[in-house]
């Protein structure tokens, strides 16, 4: 079992309808959540909608309070269509996330032409006027491979789960997986997330220890152990975007 970078609804039983918004038919899909205490839209990352459904709740209403809230999606679809897409080539200048932070791509402070910083970190590259993706990615890859996994153990054996081998990987469309083995496997990019975050994403992946499926039973052993992941939720839903 693992986590996406963008959840799919379908997979948590969600009903998907369209909707007309500044003369268009956007996807909007309408989840019930349990825990939810009232209807909450909001706009995901890859411009679809998701109205969330509290106890209760009906599909009619959901319906409804997105169609009251029309004018407030144009205008975040508008926002969304402005926000600058990740840029494929990252070169002195560039911004990327770090730990939850956007941090500049900046020059070795001694001038060196074969380093660049990123945050704390100072980084060996071929050409620093040159594309330095390649290099910085390979770079956060072997941090977050000293990093990740001590962490996994770590939480593992806190909530007494037993893990056999954690592996860090690039996955394409993944933040991690978990084998009915014991195997964790976590995507580099973690390490690009808050700490809050990638808690999060470690003890997703723990959980299904318990559980391999996302249950609702799944899901209520997730809050037992991270009670804010929602929120850590919202932080990847926003941002996976530019994780990529």
């Amino acid at each position: 079992m693992g986590l996406n970078f963008i959840p799919d609804p379908a997979k948590r039983g969600a009903t998907e309808e369209f909707l007309a918004v500044g003369g268009r038919q956007i996807p909007i899909w309408l989840i019930r959540n349990a825990r939810a205490r009232r209807y909450v839209l909001r706009l995901r990352p890859d411009g679809a909608a998701r109205v969330t459904i509290p106890r209760g709740g009906s599909i009619a209403e959901a319906r409804r309070f997105a169609e009251r809230n029309a004018a407030w999606l144009e205008r975040a679809l508008q926002r969304h269509s402005e926000r600058p897409t990740h840029p494929r080539e990252w070169v002195i200048g560039t911004k990327i996330y770090f730990r939850g932070e956007l941090v500049e791509i900046e020059a070795s402070m001694n001038g060196e032409t074969g380093r660049v910083r990123v945050g704390a970190e100072i980084i060996k590259v071929k050409d620093s006027a040159a594309d330095v993706r390649r290099e910085i990615e390979r770079h956060l890859w072997k941090l977050a491979g000293t990093e990740l996994p001590p962490k996994v153990f770590e939480y593992a054996l806190a909530h007494q789960l037993t893990v056999r081998r954690v592996t860090v990987r690039n996955q394409k469309s993944r933040w991690g997986s978990c084998s009915r083995r014991g195997t964790i496997s976590l995507n580099w990019r973690i390490i690009q997330t808050p700490a809050f975050v990638r808690d999060y994403l470690i003890l997703h992946e723990l959980m299904h220890l318990r559980q391999m499926n996302h249950s609702h039973r799944y899901w209520r052993e997730v809050e037992s152990v991270c009670p804010e992941y929602d929120t850590a939720e919202r932080w990847l839903k926003e941002h996976s975007s530019l994780l990529r």
